[in-house]
């Protein structure tokens, strides 16, 4: 069998690699859109039958997107369970003071 070069990678698999490192690292708000786009070049790998690759990098990419999306959720978990906490201590203030 003579040797064949492996297949181009999907066009999309730096681009998710980036947002998914962004994600994780800088900016939650980006890891959502790795997700997405991951799973979308995912499907598209997947239905080229062997002609497109990367598939390992835009798992990575995917991955480090969920793992952002996890994040940038328990944040604003944070924020709306902090703006609760002081709204509530704010009235118990209020009504105790008058």
């Amino acid at each position: 069998m003579p040797y064949q070069p492996p297949p181009p990678d999907h066009p999309q698999t730096t681009t998710i690699l980036i947002l998914g490192i962004c994600g994780l690292v800088l900016c939650q708000v980006l890891g959502p859109f790795a997700w997405w786009m991951g799973n979308k070049a995912l499907r598209e790998i997947d239905a080229s039958n062997g002609q497109v690759g990367g598939r390992d990098t835009v798992k990575v990419g995917r991955i480090l997107g969920i793992i952002g999306t996890i994040i940038l959720g328990l944040f604003i978990l944070f924020v709306v369970v902090s703006i609760v906490f002081v709204v509530i201590a704010g009235a118990s203030i209020y009504s105790t003071s008058g």
